[in-house]
């Protein structure tokens, strides 16, 4: 039986943490997202989430965020465009909010990760997310992990518009078969988590139905999109490369920490997981999940017959412009 709860979703106007508090709202709990900057979060307060002003870095700001709260959900990361280092906007800002919740004595907490964290170390934001995960262990606080491997919204920007658009698909050289999962069912085991005793002080991978290799991914936009691809591999050393040099330069630091994720996704090493028990536990059914096959004809099925409105509206010379 679910009851409900004050939540606080940390991370809410990010890609899954969007999702999340709207399936928290859905679920009948009262939410609340802290923002740094509240007037770019206006959707969320138009769906039903009460907003608050905050900064994980700024640890006297979660006072208030946390007041009255029953279980707090961290979907938080730093952006692409967030100028310091990764350890600085995102280990600082979990130990603000963990120190916080103990000291007010929130103690459940969700915390999303990544699958094999501990495998790479070397890689600094799976190197934060082993590190919180460690953190948790050790704290006395009622934590849940969600292990997740990537998502399907990141398929699109990688595969699905290059293809459509005509573009270069870039691809490591040794690809690793990714279990992707939508945003929308990873929020869904989520909110399944926060009354469940069973998930309390435990970790769970949280993936997709399959493991992709890169090239069919590509197969698959091209059967959907009716486009033929062009793809260019590319060497991981000339991906090391790069990050050296801009790691040479403190302004380019976060581009550095960016770009050695790629061994992560272009090691070859497959990250999937076994789902049954995790299905089980959560209550959840398998025949929900979003499949990529689907995701990826929707994607298309929607975006082309957008481009087809637009075209009524265009003239001869601008038709020839459009990705079909």
């Amino acid at each position: 039986m679910t009851f409900p709860m004050q939540v606080l979703v940390v991370g809410g106007t990010g890609t899954l943490g969007r999702q999340i508090a709207k399936s928290a709202l859905d679920a009948g709990h009262k939410v609340r997202c802290i923002v740094r900057t509240p007037r770019k979060a206006a959707f969320l307060q138009e769906w039903g989430c009460e907003l608050t002003q905050g900064d994980l870095l700024e640890a006297d700001s979660l006072d208030y965020s946390l007041e009255e709260i029953d279980a707090v959900i961290d979907a938080s990361t730093s952006r692409p465009d967030d100028p310091q280092s990764i350890y600085e906007t995102d280990w600082e800002g979990k130990l603000n909010l963990y120190r916080a919740c103990d000291r007010l004595g929130v103690k459940r907490v969700i915390f999303l990760s990544l699958l094999a964290a501990e495998r790479y170390r070397n890689v600094p934001l799976m190197d934060i997310k082993y590190c919180t995960e460690r953190l948790l262990e050790e704290s006395s606080l009622d934590y849940t992990i969600l292990q997740g491997a990537a998502f399907m919204q990141g398929v699109i920007g990688q595969f699905a518009i290059p293809v459509l658009d005509s573009q270069t698909v870039w691809i490591s050289g040794s690809p690793s078969e990714i279990a992707y999962m939508n945003t929308q069912d990873m929020a869904r085991f989520t909110i399944a988590a926060l009354n469940n005793p069973e998930t309390i002080r435990k970790s769970f991978p949280v993936v997709g139905p399959k493991a992709w290799k890169a090239d069919e991914l590509v197969k698959l936009c091209e059967k959907f999109s009716g486009k033929s691809a062009k793809v260019l591999r590319v060497s991981p050393f000339l991906i090391g490369v790069a990050q050296s040099l801009v790691s040479f330069f403190e302004p380019t630091v976060n581009v550095a920490e960016r770009l050695s994720f790629a061994e992560v996704t272009g090691g070859g090493v497959r990250l999937d997981a076994p789902m049954d028990e995790v299905y089980s536990i959560f209550g959840l059914d398998p025949a929900e999940t979003t499949s990529m096959e689907s995701y990826i004809r929707e994607y298309y099925e929607v975006i082309i017959k957008r481009l087809r409105e637009m075209e009524a509206d265009l003239d001869k010379e601008e038709r020839k412009k459009l990705p079909f």
